[in-house]
């Protein structure tokens, strides 16, 4: 995270339209600094949300995302 927490949750919480068009329920999210975010999110598949989206990673990097630090994690139940 390159401009804090503060900037992040801004941006990520203007992005919510986008979100629910795509499907993307949120499920929480936090810190536990201002350089580390979490989000946890419900969506159908990694793959097709688009995750390198142009206009995605334009707005992450907007949010002060550090796209060489971003970790996305699938998990199965």
């Amino acid at each position: 995270m390159t401009k804090g927490y503060g900037v992040w949750k801004k941006e990520f919480e203007s992005n919510e339209a986008m979100r629910l068009k795509d499907n993307v329920r949120v499920l929480a999210y936090g810190h536990d600094n201002e350089s580390n975010v979490y989000t946890v999110v419900e969506m159908n598949s990694i793959e097709d949300k688009r995750l390198n989206d142009p206009s995605m990673i334009k707005f992450r990097e907007k949010a002060g995302v550090d796209h060489a630090s971003l970790e996305i994690i699938a998990l199965i139940e």
